[in-house]
């Protein structure tokens, strides 16, 4: 069978599955937890690795649903469609003798203008993960990324030289409600999703630390086991074991070293707050 055809029948039984949780969706419930970032710092890798754990449960065939990011227009019910039923969550926790949690990543709400703050509105107790990778390599990775999606026409340098220009006044445009949606702000920001502190803390200033976990994509893809009791913890779960994979890596051509040392020299002041504040230098910087 093609590829293809597989990815159509998948998109088949999703829309199939959409229908139904729509259908029931005031029997669903809220997710507790929510990955929300950085884009390709290791966010399927985690939720991949979450879902084996058998107090967790995800989106219905989905790692991600969007809504705080691009479909805040639709109603929370439309959102809470997406999620497992009341009863199932009942008769896991039962079984099991915990409470079982649920959950999505959508690595675009740590980045979005607004997603923050609608999260806390709309799912005032659920906890957030983020990961963080060396931003040097997250740029040529995301730009890799959304070069093989149709998102990105131009040599990675070009990209970076018109990043400044693609995203003027975007993050404004989004916030202010001028747009829902900005190409640009979604799929073009190699550099600035890279500058993580200021990120982190404007995270913290909405959600408050205590429902932050972050944690280095290096070290966990490193030693998964050394970091997945923290994780565990962090979500009221007691420990499971799970098979540690990475998912979702592309296979590209090397960085020009003169980009490296570009973007390494541009990101060194965004590492050294991002160390301070994190109470520890990350793995690139060490």
């Amino acid at each position: 069978m093609s590829n293809r055809v597989v990815t159509a029948a998948r998109r088949a039984t999703r829309r199939a599955h959409d229908v139904y949780g729509q259908a029931t969706k005031q029997s669903r419930v809220l997710p507790s937890f929510l990955i929300v970032g950085g884009q390709r710092c290791g966010t399927t890798t985690l939720y991949k690795t979450l879902v084996q754990h058998p107090g967790v449960l995800g989106a219905n065939l989905r790692k991600g649903v969007h809504y705080f990011d691009l479909h805040y227009d639709k109603p929370l019910s439309w959102y809470r469609g997406h999620f497992p039923t009341q009863k199932r969550v009942d008769e896991a926790s039962s079984a099991l003798g915990y409470d079982v949690v649920v959950g999505e990543s959508s690595p675009y709400y740590l980045w979005h203008p607004l997603s923050l703050e609608r999260i806390d509105t709309d799912l005032e107790d659920a906890r957030v993960l983020i990961l963080l990778r060396d931003p040097v390599e997250r740029a040529y990775s995301a730009y890799t990324h959304e070069q093989a999606r149709g998102f990105e026409n131009v040599s990675f340098l070009e990209a970076l030289d018109l990043e400044p220009h693609r995203l003027q006044g975007e993050s404004d445009r989004i916030a202010q409600g001028a747009v829902t949606r900005s190409k640009s702000h979604q799929h073009h920001a190699y550099v600035q999703r890279g500058e993580y502190i200021d990120q982190l803390e404007r995270a913290e200033k909405v959600l408050g630390r205590d429902r932050m976990l972050v944690l280095d994509s290096q070290d966990f893809w490193s030693a998964p086991e050394a970091l997945w009791p923290e994780v565990t913890g962090f979500l009221g779960l007691p420990p499971a074991d799970v098979a540690f994979e990475r998912h979702n890596a592309r296979a590209r051509s090397p960085m020009p070293e003169e980009v490296r040392e570009r973007l390494d020299s541009h990101y060194q002041p965004f590492d050294e707050r991002l160390a301070h504040w994190w109470g520890r230098p990350p793995s690139w910087r060490r």
